[in-house]
């Protein structure tokens, strides 16, 4: 049973970063919920999906940099913001009631999941 637990993680972990790697920071999306039905408490899941995601986007931004697709000059406008963003982010997780953060992150995985579909 634990042999299985072990490849199913793999297997999930291998799915969350081919979707970040495909399409963008969706691999929170997937991680998440793996991480909630592995036994996490929402704010432990959302906490370390991205501590999980971290090295999983720095390797697809330095892949997209090498391969010509994304330029240095284009991406450096957001870091600051988005690091001050995470900053505040990351405050306000513990601050959140758990319920409210299950209803933000639903209305969210919903708006994306509408968006891309109507795109």
């Amino acid at each position: 049973m634990i042999f299985l637990k072990k490849i199913l993680t793999a297997f999930f972990g291998i799915l969350v970063g081919i979707i970040n790697g495909t399409v963008g920071a969706g691999g929170g999306l997937v991680a998440v919920p793996l991480l909630k039905s592995g036994g996490l408490s929402q704010k432990e899941s959302h906490s370390t999906a991205i501590a999980v995601l971290l090295p999983v986007s720095l390797m697809s931004g330095i892949s997209y940099i090498y391969a010509g697709h994304v330029t240095l000059s284009d991406a450096v406008p957001y870091i600051i913001p988005s690091v001050i963003g995470a900053i505040v982010g990351t405050f306000l997780l513990y601050k959140i009631p758990t319920e409210w953060l299950k209803k933000i992150f639903a209305l969210f995985m919903l708006y994306a999941g509408v968006r891309l579909f109507l795109r």
